[in-house]
């Protein structure tokens, strides 16, 4: 999977686009069964830039975040099925809670975010790593509906 960067090669792929004069946008999140949401909130944030990497959460950062039951897909099978999806140019596994270290390596142009975020209740690390960089924060609109957890409370 070309797409699949390292966090190491993160910093390179940076700088490579800030020389480049070009707009890379990063986003994050689990994306454990993708869905309609996921994939117009994808397009949306790819639009906004040159480039789209998502930062995906590792299995350990998912069961964490969401409970015990989580993930439902191992974090390699989320992040191919992500780098299949033709908006999307990246996709890089983080192991922490927060996407704040993937931030500060790649210093985005932008960072993209669903409706269900406001920039007041983004973690305060992640937004200081923005406001170090100088990324512009877009929050996209939410797709009302469409949730993993609304998913599987369906399937129940």
């Amino acid at each position: 999977m070309q797409q699949l960067i390292t966090s190491d090669q993160l910093v390179a792929l940076g700088i490579r686009y800030r020389k480049e004069h070009r707009r890379l946008v990063l986003t994050n999140g689990c994306f454990d069964l993708l869905h309609t949401g996921h994939v117009r909130y994808l397009q949306q944030a790819r639009a906004l830039g040159d480039a789209l990497i998502v930062a995906v959460n590792s299995d350990r950062s998912v069961r964490k975040l969401k409970g015990p039951t989580r993930p439902l897909n191992s974090e390699q099978d989320r992040a191919e099925v992500l780098a299949a999806l033709r908006c999307v140019d990246y996709v890089t596994i983080f192991d922490e809670m927060r996407v704040t270290e993937v931030i500060k390596k790649l210093q985005p142009a932008i960072y993209a975010k669903g409706g269900d975020y406001t920039i007041e209740t983004l973690d305060a690390s992640e937004r200081e790593a923005l406001r170090a960089c100088g990324a512009e924060v877009k929050i996209l609109p939410l797709v009302r509906g469409r949730s993993t957890t609304s998913l599987m409370k369906r399937m129940a």
